[in-house]
């Protein structure tokens, strides 16, 4: 369970970083999601959930 509190504070500390050094930027991408379907959404939390579990198991060896 602490690593899994680790890992959700990094990625505050990572979202937060992106909005911090550049909220103009992060806006943008905001809106571009705004306009896509749910469908390339759930295709790209698919792919994004399959890459980080990949990662994990490389991480962790």
């Amino acid at each position: 369970m602490t690593d899994l509190s680790a890992a959700l504070c990094l990625v505050l500390v990572l979202e937060g970083l992106l909005l911090f050094a550049a909220p103009g930027a992060w806006k943008r991408a905001v809106a571009q999601l705004l306009a896509l379907g749910e469908q390339p959404l759930r295709v790209a939390g698919a792919v994004m959930v399959g890459l980080g579990l990949l990662a994990l198991q490389f991480v962790r060896g």
